[in-house]
């Protein structure tokens, strides 16, 4: 909504940016704008395009209510945003929250949402980072970016000069979001030299990603990657095999009888017409096929295209042509406790894991099998697959980035009593409901039931502190140190939190050998 009419100042809440003007609202002492556009719409005859420009506008915008999320549904393994929530292919949105107190140079902190790139958004919970501004000063930014197929697919191969393609929609979101950043944070007490980019699981792949976009060079100054499955990053070749799949699952659901399996032309017209509750169908219905089709992959993910991702981001990691920025990186003790059973992405059952192993020489195999005693048992599968996609490509980021610039690694091993109850422990998505003190939630209530929250409270205090410290001067608070090969020193969260040693060392001798690629 726009609101003619003179721009006042006065209070604060009226923010210059260089599209036009927004009005935020001022709440428990904070200032708050929501459903900023950072580009244009990415519906109509934008579908599956890079971003383009926001379109002007004049007077004062409101900027009170979060955007539209990304389409999707809620089916599947995670399930998504509330029904409640208008979804668009009109998405590209962010929000802004900053201290009452209109000072300027403020640290910058921008969350990358996680969800598989198939689900979730900035409004999953609607005080998420509140609480890191109002204790420590900062200027936190979270935003939408285009999800499933319509951001994490490629469709080159059927792209045409009536039906163009363009790939990495969803990294190419997020660097435009970066770009506003960059641009406008000024004006909303934020410093554009100290920006540190966020995110957790498919938002932390975001971050290690971008660490090898050449296009987001200089837009962040930090990193901070919290369970990134950093190796789900793919050829053209597997991207396009995907491609193939869900063109011919969604020709089932809109029930094209004539659309013809070699007829290019075809299939971009119905991927570009196709209403977006049908292609999130899609999305999800070859999410769930791709772990036993090709067990240890994830479909929806980025794509080595030679130029706007030139390599894999491993690789990059190796050879210094990452971004030379500070980073947190680390993961939960138990990863993978929270997928089971077939509807997992994870490799967790028996099959899955006989093919990740059928891609290792005999000797390693053996070597990994040891450190998971009953495999392919519930409990030891589990682990294996939390380690396999979270846990050992985050080492190897870790490892190979402290070549080349500062690295703090940790390990995340507080959990409630119900969650260990259970059996969940500290398990993939956890440490975010510690660091944003996310217990009002009916999840996070669940967690504490039985106690614990006093514990969980004091944990993700401490969190914010380390977080909003690296975020400040580039070092988390002096108890934490720098990690290196030599020493692998990883701070541990827990009740009590501790530094180890190369802790999990065995393990990762045993894993040394074998880094999983497509």
């Amino acid at each position: 909504m726009l609101r003619e009419g003179p721009v006042l100042v006065g209070d604060g809440l009226v923010v210059e940016t260089d599209a036009g003007a927004v009005r935020g609202v001022r709440r428990r002492g904070l200032r708050m704008w929501r459903g900023i556009p950072y580009a244009g719409t990415t519906g109509g005859g934008q579908r599956f395009l890079a971003p383009a420009a926001v379109t002007p506008w004049d007077g004062v915008r409101d900027a009170v209510e979060f955007g539209p999320v990304a389409p999707q549904n809620r089916k599947g393994q995670f399930i998504g945003a509330h029904p409640r929530l208008p979804r668009s292919e009109d998405c590209l949105r962010l929000n802004v929250i900053a201290p009452d107190e209109p000072v300027g140079g403020r640290p910058v902190m921008v969350f990358l949402h996680g969800g598989a790139y198939s689900v979730g958004s900035s409004d999953e919970y609607p005080r998420q980072g509140e609480g890191l501004v109002r204790r420590h000063g900062i200027v936190y930014v979270s935003l939408n970016y285009r999800l499933g197929a319509l951001g994490w697919l490629d469709f080159r191969a059927y792209a045409s000069a009536r039906h163009p393609f363009d790939c990495n929609l969803g990294l190419r979101d997020q660097v435009a979001a970066l770009e506003w950043v960059r641009r406008n944070i000024a004006a909303f007490g934020g410093d554009p030299g100290r920006v540190t980019l966020f995110g957790e699981s498919s938002g932390a792949n975001s971050v290690t990603t971008l660490m090898a976009v050449p296009a987001a060079e200089g837009l962040f100054a930090r990193a901070i990657a919290q369970s990134s499955p950093a190796n789900a990053v793919y050829t053209p070749e597997v991207a396009a095999r995907w491609a193939a799949e869900y063109v011919r699952t969604l020709s089932r659901l809109v029930d094209d009888d004539d659309l013809e399996s070699d007829s290019s032309e075809d299939a971009a017209a119905m991927l570009h017409t196709a209403d977006p509750v049908l292609l999130a169908e899609a999305t999800t219905q070859l999410s769930l096929r791709t772990p036993d089709e090709n067990p240890g992959t994830i479909s929806l993910a980025a794509v080595i295209d030679g130029e706007f991702l030139p390599q894999r981001p491993l690789d990059a990691f190796a050879d210094g042509t990452a971004h030379r920025v500070p980073l947190i990186i680390g993961t939960n003790d138990r990863e993978g406790s929270l997928f089971v059973g077939r509807i997992s992405i994870l490799p967790t059952t028996k099959p899955r894991i006989r093919a990740i192993f059928a891609n290792t020489r005999k000797k390693s195999r053996k070597a990994i099998k040891r450190q998971y005693p009953g495999l392919p048992e519930r409990r030891p599968a589990a682990d294996f697959a939390g380690d396999f996609t979270f846990w050992f490509p985050s080492v190897k980021v870790g490892e190979r980035h402290s070549r080349h610039a500062p690295v703090y690694f940790y390990r995340f091993d507080a959990a409630p009593r119900m969650p260990r109850l259970i059996g969940l422990d500290a398990t993939h998505g956890l440490d975010l409901f510690a660091l944003f003190e996310k217990f009002d939630t009916l999840t996070g209530a669940g967690l504490t039931l039985l106690g614990g929250r006093r514990l969980y409270r004091e944990v993700g205090r401490r969190m914010q502190q380390h977080w909003t410290s690296f975020a400040a001067s580039g070092a988390p608070d002096p108890s934490w140190p720098v990690y290196d090969e030599a020493d692998r020193r990883t701070l541990v969260f827990d009740r009590a939190d501790r530094v180890e040693l190369d802790p999990r060392s065995a393990k990762r001798i045993a894993w040394q050998e074998f880094v999983p690629h497509v």
